[in-house]
């Protein structure tokens, strides 16, 4: 059976805040550490029937790119649960609330700016 293996690293700051988030996967076509400013990472606990998470983001993610970045993982949870579940319906659904989330987001922004 074949293996890959993804590392994950968090530097922290002195208070214990991510500074910076890097990681890298064995297989990757990537030629050195990939950085990012915010991850999301779930498991599945089949036993407990319980998902298990760790979400994180360094201190100058932006507003406006933590919405972009929850727009995007939404629109590619719907993408995964069609694909796993061949619920078109369902999938369209999260999709329109993804969208309507993203809008409204802009739209408070917007008007905060004003």
């Amino acid at each position: 059976m074949d293996k890959s293996t993804i590392t994950i690293d968090v530097h922290l700051d002195a208070n214990k805040v991510p500074e910076q988030l890097t990681w890298d996967a064995t297989g990757s076509t990537a030629e050195s550490v990939q950085k990012a400013k915010a991850m999301c990472l779930a498991f599945w606990d089949g036993a407990d029937k319980t998902a298990l998470r760790i979400d994180l983001w360094t201190k100058d993610m932006m507003m406006d790119e933590m919405a972009d970045f929850y727009y995007q993982m939404m629109m590619t949870m719907a993408d995964t649960f069609k694909r796993a579940t061949k619920q078109e319906e369902l999938s369209a659904d999260m999709k329109k609330f993804a969208k309507e989330f993203f809008d409204k987001f802009r739209a408070i922004q917007m008007k905060e700016q004003q």
